[in-house]
């Protein structure tokens, strides 16, 4: 079994050291062989070996040296040997360790005597302490704070040993003397902890009487004393007015990690408004004065915190939160704006807006890398603002307008689904949105823009003006027709046939707005040339109209969205066109359009031809402008916005099912006692405590004390590790929280013998990790011990610890060991539901490299049945909308998505069928970055799915 040291030093054991090699370098006199061989021998003492044979020879040439080095490793060497033997009692030749120390104790060397108290600290064997004691204490007055700091700590390690009040009897009066003289600050901070550990009423008398001069204590004691006060506070809720003066006096300490431990004591305590403003008011001032990362990540979280229990008050700190977006950091701006959406209000949306804007501009100037990213958490910010808050759409829907054209893909699709919902929700901004969008159409470089700024020309160009600029904005950025010219296409064939290598180049031309020195808008021509060649695609040159140059790269998609949405435009403009010829002269420009896109699609100039879906909806298209009925009519111009307006409602009804389910519903019993503050005697209590007898008040009536706690959930993280007929009979009851697991084993000793040296031996398979080392016990017969094993948990996987129990008894000369049942680790305690938007959703199944594919196999045959039973099994959300599973089809398609306790991503996409003989089929893939989470979650509804509890 390893053995525990205060020192951890690597060893390698592929080249164990020789004892005897050690010990002829210990009996030399060069100073240096006889560090290393000390330092292998401690390495040695750690990895399991006895090495017995070099006691004397430590004893005889160690011992004696001078050296600072040889003298810590002899202490470390001495903290690991064994001291006692199998009866417990002191080895004799620890007499000669024991006159080492007291004249180590009596050292003229300062250094000496520290490090020696140093080790006394870590002595737990009451026979060699005892007669150190004299020199121990007369230590305390030493000339040098660095002997002193070490002997105040060893007279409290030693006072706080079973025996150790016995030792030192007056321990507690004699540290109090020294710290009301001492002056050097660690060994004034040593001696109020000794206080604090051992005597507490004696330091809390002693902080007191000295109320006044906490603000000047050093950084180490006022640490100290904040301990104190939340250990007092804790077990006597009571006194808490005596201590929160010292705490608001302290929340003005120069030191920063004093204030964050002082503004985490006041919330702890107190949760009156002016206690949680100071607390938050300190948060903020950290926040501005600290350059660390880690801790503006750390405050924020507490700021977190207190806008979860106190958001009324953080609503007013909501300016000073936003300062921090500041910072260059992108997890610290985007851990600040998630913070400053819950907390806005109409009363400050408009400050919030107008900061969010002024940030919106500094992402222009191009001097960070990472401008984009940040672009686009401002944008979604702005969006989430203006959803909940309508009235300030028109301040910042033309500002973002402008970014329709960014670099950035991911920040243009947010800028233009913005727009998008925005122009439907706010109809007095229809007319400018259309407008602004029909000007700077020709910006726009990304096709899936491009196919949504296409979807609100064809939805929301409603007037006769709107509809002509949509299709002339159209007609401009798709250039002059045809998109190649037949004889040039023959002619590249003809070539390539003789020289593979041969390309024919044709011009062609395209036309943009431009805006002259007087501000208005002409037409621009613009030259490009294009390649055409079977074998290489044909490319479209920025300058040519955004539309032209995507078509010409492949991109159907988006031809058959500008199909659709010209169609939408003539069917439009038949009804507020009252010239038929005028109407008749666009049908046929949009045919000829839609006719020269199915041409290049099916020409050989491109690589690849145009896809069946793309061509069928452009015939489709082509058909209706040509026959058109009135129920198709209806269909096109009204069915595709009641569509979209539904999707906003079922996405606001889900947002609105998220905040109810985050706010906390509590409730208490009817006769649990309300203090009632007005019928308390005000007479010495300060406004804080005032305000905090009422919140405890208010906390009593609604039932936030109150712990919602199941017994019987309680009963079933029991789980018997042994059977009723094994000697020792184990049961342990399993706690999870996070990232530790706590596992609180019951040991009944069933014999009528007493089991010695009785060990629990763990062992864990994943990615768990035993804290402790096992410990022995000595369990009388009929008797019972609780035995704690604490375990890490580093990813979200599915664990198993397994071990047994091994003991003697005085009859068997061997050990018995009894095996314990396994303990399975389920994924589910670290997995809860989650919501996200559908395209974060996309994006991390298109990024995320590890898929689970689960058949799906399951007596279930109703497809919502089985998909709420995946939801409950999994402990997942379901992202799509109620609307969209409703009805009967056959079929159903579902997205699950669920974070971690580590803050990892699991998604899940169900899709199944239903058979003509009533069951269902089909798969359920999850995907995650982790491989871990992949395979537990696939585990789990591969045994969950067939109905089972």
């Amino acid at each position: 079994m390893e053995k525990s040291c205060s020192l951890l030093i690597h060893f390698d054991k592929g080249t164990p050291a020789l004892a005897n090699e050690i010990k002829e370098a210990l009996e030399g006199n060069d100073v240096p062989a006889k560090i290393d061989a000390m330092k292998k021998a401690v390495m040695l003492l750690l990895n399991g070996e006895s090495l017995p044979q070099l006691f004397i020879t430590i004893i005889r040439y160690v011992l004696p040296s001078e050296d600072h080095t040889i003298q810590k490793l002899l202490l470390l060497y001495l903290e690991i040997i064994e001291k006692t033997d199998s009866k417990g009692r002191v080895l004799p030749e620890m007499i000669l360790i024991c006159q080492n120390l007291r004249n180590n104790l009596q050292h003229p060397n300062e250094y000496l005597r520290g490090v020696t108290l140093r080790f006394l600290c870590r002595l737990n064997e009451v026979d060699i302490i005892e007669p150190l004691i004299p020199s121990i204490m007369s230590n305390l007055e030493h000339r040098h704070p660095f002997v002193r700091r070490n002997a105040i700590l060893a007279v409290m390690s030693i006072y706080k040993l079973p025996q150790g009040e016995q030792l030192l009897v007056d321990a507690p009066e004699k540290i109090e003397n020294v710290l009301t003289t001492e002056q050097d600050q660690p060994a004034k901070r040593n001696a109020f902890l000794m206080l604090f550990q051992c005597a507490q009423e004696r330091a809390i008398n002693y902080l007191l009487t000295h109320v006044d001069r906490v603000s000047d204590w050093g950084e180490l004691l006022q640490m100290v004393v904040l301990d104190l006060i939340r250990k007092v506070c804790r077990t006597n809720k009571a006194e808490k007015g005596r201590y929160i003066k010292i705490i608001i006096s302290l929340l003005t300490a120069p030191s920063a990690a004093v204030t964050y431990e002082c503004a985490g004591t006041l919330v702890s305590l107190s949760s009156a408004p002016t206690a949680i403003r100071a607390a938050a008011n300190t948060y903020c001032q950290l926040l501005q004065s600290q350059s660390d990362n880690n801790v503006k990540l750390i405050v924020l979280d507490r700021l977190n915190e207190l806008k979860s229990s106190h958001k009324d008050i953080m609503v007013d700190m909501i300016m000073d939160v936003l300062r921090v977006l500041s910072s260059p950091n992108l997890d610290i701006r985007r851990k600040t704006l998630d913070i400053v959406l819950e907390l806005i209000t109409p009363r400050n949306i408009n400050e919030v807006v107008l900061t969010l804007k002024k940030e919106v501009v500094k992402t222009q100037s191009g001097e960070l890398e990472k401008n984009g990213e940040y672009r686009q958490m401002l944008i979604q910010a702005i969006h989430s603002c203006a959803i909940k808050f309508p009235e300030v759409a028109s301040t910042v829907v033309h500002l973002l307008m402008d970014f329709l054209g960014d670099n950035n893909v991911a920040s243009a699709i947010d800028v233009v689904v913005f727009v998008r919902e925005i122009i439907e929700t706010n109809p007095k901004l229809r007319v400018s949105i259309v407008t602004r969008l029909l000007d700077t159409f020709y910006q726009i470089r990304a096709a899936r823009v491009c196919s949504c700024a296409l979807w609100i020309i064809g939805e929301y160009c409603l007037s006769l003006s709107e509809v002509e600029s949509g299709i002339a904005t159209i007609k401009q950025c798709l250039g002059d027709l045809p998109f190649y010219s037949v004889s040039e296409e023959s002619e590249a064939t003809d070539s390539s046939k003789k020289t593979p290598q041969a390309n024919s180049i044709t011009t062609v031309s395209s036309r943009r707005p431009a805006i002259l020195a007087d501000g208005t808008y002409a037409t621009q021509s613009a030259a490009s040339e294009t390649v055409f060649s079977p074998a290489t695609v044909v490319q479209g040159s920025l300058t040519t109209g955004n539309l032209r140059s995507l078509l010409l790269t492949g991109d159907f998609f988006l031809g058959a969205v500008v199909a659709c949405t010209l169609t939408k435009l003539i069917l439009r403009l038949e009804e507020v066109q009252p010239s038929k010829i005028e109407v008749n002269k666009a049908t046929a420009n949009a045919l000829l359009i839609m006719v020269s896109m199915l041409q290049l699609g099916q020409s050989s100039v491109l690589p690849h031809p145009i896809d069946n879906d793309s061509y069928d909806r452009i015939v489709l298209c082509i058909r209706l402008l040509c026959n058109t009925g009135d129920e198709v009519r209806q269909i096109w111009l009204s069915s595709c916005r009641e569509s979209f307006v539904k999707m906003l409602s079922d996405k606001q009804l889900r947002e609105s099912v998220e905040i109810k389910a985050k706010a906390q519903t509590s409730f208490s019993q009817p006769d649990d006692l309300i203090d009632f503050y007005h019928l308390k005697s005000r007479r010495g209590m300060s406004q804080l405590e005032l305000e905090d007898a009422v919140q405890d008040d208010l906390k009593h009536a609604t039932g936030e004390f109150v712990k919602d706690e199941n017994d019987a959930n309680k009963l079933n993280r029991v789980l018997q590790l042994t059977g009723f007929s094994d000697p020792v009979y184990a049961e342990a009851f399993v706690t999870v929280h996070h990232y530790d697991i706590v596992l609180d084993v019951t040991v009944i000793n069933r014999t009528k013998e007493t089991l010695q040296n009785l060990c629990l031996e763990l062992a864990t398979m994943g990615d768990l990790k035993l804290v402790e080392r096992p410990q022995n016990y000595t369990l009388a017969p009929e008797s019972s011990k609780q035995i704690k094993a604490n375990i890490k948990v580093s990813s979200t996987e599915t664990g198993v610890i397994f071990g047994n129990i091994v003991y003697e008894t005085s009859n068997v000369l061997e050990r018995t060991v009894v095996v314990l049942n396994d303990i399975h680790i389920d994924i589910m305690d670290y997995i809860s539901p989650a919501m996200c938007s559908d395209a974060a959703f996309r994006t991390m199944w298109a990024e995320f490299e590890w898929e689970n594919k689960v058949a799906v196999n399951t007596v279930i045959q109703d497809e919502k049945e089985f998909l709420d039973h995946i939801i409950k099994s999994t402990n997942m959300k379901c992202l799509t909308a109620p609307s969209a599973l409703e009805d009967e089809c056959g079929f159903l398609a579902a997205n699950l998505y669920a974070k971690s306790a580590f803050g990892e991503d699991a998604l899940v996409n169900l899709s199944i069928e239903k058979q003509s003989d009533g069951k269902l089929s089909g798969y359920i893939r999850i995907r995650s970055k982790t491989q871990g989470i992949a395979l537990s979650l696939g585990d789990k509804i591969t045994l969950k799915q067939k109905g089972g509890s």
